[in-house]
């Protein structure tokens, strides 16, 4: 691979995902792309990124920006998020959504295990808020992550991964050598496809954002962008859950931290006077 390669890979990314690639990511580079550029019949990945540099093949493009997105992620991960909805979230929205509706976006979504978790926490606490319905929309970048989030469909492995063995029993059924979420799960979740870069204002106006563990991959401004956008979106008394290793301070004051909840923030009001929606970061078929 030639650095004129990486170059175009880098800035590809950015310009498609907001995915900032370091200069010290080469394995990460050979590993992920080795598929794609044995799939399409190119000796190797170096091949694949000249050709990249060459000709513009859409569909090359998308496999590689879908390979080269993280999508780490398991059941109930951290755990602190979940716990925080259902002690601290849940009993203020029972007193003040009247309809009972609480729509919630899951914002790069994975392979929907976050989603699904929400779905799951909600369904045991029922019996405690009868009238609370959770409106869940999961949304990723990645037609291979969503398309496995829709199927509901994990391995031994990852059913392990944070899942209480009672809510595995409850909510799973065995199929062949995996696990399948039930009907009544997945339908408690809405799955599309969205660039966090793109315009995000379609999903209306939200009463909680997840964005967790995402913004570590941007810069600065393309944070900035984000979350602003999110800002825009979310109800004055809303919520935003981001990732224990990220931060707003620094970066915006259209969101400030709750105290003593790691990882929650709230809108700042004074600053959000002023905030306009923000415009989406890329232009359709940006390179």
């Amino acid at each position: 691979m030639t650095p004129e390669d990486i170059e175009h890979l880098a800035a590809l990314l950015k310009a498609r995902s907001g995915l900032i690639l370091g200069a010290d990511k080469t394995y990460l580079i050979e590993s992920r792309l080795a598929p794609i550029a044995r799939k399409e019949g190119f000796a190797n990945v170096a091949g694949l990124l000249t050709s990249l540099r060459t000709r513009r093949d859409e569909k090359i493009i998308h496999a590689v920006v879908d390979a080269m997105t993280t999508n780490e992620t398991f059941f109930f991960r951290d755990k602190t998020p979940f716990d925080q909805f259902k002690s601290d979230v849940l009993p203020v929205f029972a007193k003040s959504r009247v309809s009972g509706d609480i729509k919630v976006w899951c914002a790069a979504c994975s392979t929907g295990q976050e989603p699904y978790s929400l779905a799951m926490m909600m369904d045991e606490a029922r019996a405690q808020y009868p009238r609370m319905n959770l409106d869940i929309t999961a949304t990723d970048i990645s037609e291979r992550c969503l398309e496995k989030a829709q199927a509901g469909l994990y391995t031994q492995f990852e059913v392990q991964r944070g899942l209480p063995i009672t809510m595995m029993v409850k909510n799973f059924e065995k199929v062949d050598e995996m696990w399948r979420i039930s009907p009544k799960m997945r339908q408690a979740v809405k799955f599309r496809k969205m660039n966090l870069l793109d315009d995000l204002r379609g999903l209306g106006r939200l009463d909680v954002i997840y964005c967790r563990n995402v913004l570590i991959y941007f810069d600065l401004e393309t944070k900035k962008r984000v979350l602003e956008q999110m800002a825009t979106m979310l109800a004055d008394d809303g919520y935003l859950f981001l990732g224990a290793a990220e931060t707003v301070l620094g970066i915006t004051d259209a969101f400030k931290p709750l105290s003593g909840m790691r990882g929650m923030y709230v809108k700042n009001m004074a600053a959000n006077a002023s905030l306009r929606p923000s415009m989406p970061l890329r232009a359709a078929g940006a390179a």
